[in-house]
């Protein structure tokens, strides 16, 4: 079988860049406008056909399984009160599709993180999306993924490419290999964080996979690497050498909402394409840059 059904979302990590605010929020639940961050990413694999997604959370992130479940006293009082479109919002959040949550005991990095879902993901091939990680476009971008997938055998895995500035290679995994096309690349190697000046290309990977069942043998083999965690991107490397990993870029525009800045960049490229915000967010963006724009 080659149908993906499920998507991983790791999101056991503390928030500290969002400190004092993810003291007590989950960093996933910051709002992007007005909805959560974790929201836009689930919205993305539904469209793209995802029907179940495990959260893989740690203590003090219950609000994310709560997010996600319905709350009876919050839809009686949007009844009464006759908010009904904002009632249809909140049904939605609760509906769109089924939503597993297992809890990570120790946080020991991303490769860990999906080596927990093994249980629930079973011996089919499956998607993994980074909790802070919004990408907008008009079709979903885990969805061209899928599809570049779908020519492959269900052994093989399918990874996000975006390039990047030399500078900025130390922040990503980065992959080496051949370009089948100008958005499909043969990965044939691959290194977390190197430093730039040893970086084998540009070619990041960015938070969209998909991988095949057997990952988790890997991983379960899989030693602690950069940080001193276990890294997805050194369990993939194990694919990579056996040719069965590729890299493509996809469509849309990627956002780090990790931070500050990628998240206030991301609320500016939302708030700049809705329709009921763009007019305003316009004017206000113009009395900004006439007030502050010349940086003195």
């Amino acid at each position: 079988m080659n149908r993906v059904r499920t998507a991983v979302l790791p999101a056991a990590g503390l928030g500290t860049r969002f400190l004092p605010a993810t003291k007590s929020v989950p960093k996933e639940l910051l709002p992007l406008l007005d909805r959560p961050v974790i929201d836009y990413i689930v919205a993305e694999a539904v469209e793209a056909g995802i029907e179940r997604i495990v959260l893989i959370t740690s203590r003090g992130k219950d609000a994310l399984a709560d997010f996600f479940d319905r709350s009876p006293s919050l839809e009686a009082h949007l009844r009464s009160a006759g908010k009904l479109a904002l009632l249809e919002r909140v049904l939605e959040v609760c509906s769109r599709t089924e939503v597993v949550t297992i809890r990570q005991q120790q946080t020991l990095g991303l490769g860990h993180a999906v080596g927990c879902a093994q249980a629930a993901v079973g011996g089919e091939p499956f998607a993994v999306m980074l909790g802070d990680e919004v990408i907008f476009n008009e079709s979903p971008a885990l969805g061209h993924l899928l599809a570049v997938h779908q020519t492959m055998p269900p052994s093989h895995a399918v990874v996000a490419l975006m390039e990047v500035a030399q500078e900025q290679t130390g922040r990503y995994g980065i992959c080496a290999g051949e370009w089948l096309d100008e958005t499909r690349m043969q990965v044939a190697a691959m290194v977390e964080k190197p430093r730039p000046e040893e970086a084998p290309s540009r070619q990041a990977i960015v938070g969209r996979y998909v991988l095949p069942p057997d990952i988790f043998d890997v991983l379960a083999q899989t030693p602690p690497g950069a940080g001193g965690e276990i890294q997805l991107t050194d369990a993939l490397a194990v694919l990579a050498g056996q040719g069965r990993v590729i890299g493509t870029r996809f469509p849309g525009i990627r956002h780090d909402t990790g931070h500050v800045l990628g998240m206030l960049r991301a609320a500016m490229f939302a708030a700049a394409t809705r329709p009921d915000l763009q007019n305003e967010f316009a004017a206000v963006l113009a009395e900004v840059t006439a007030l502050y724009g010349s940086g003195d």
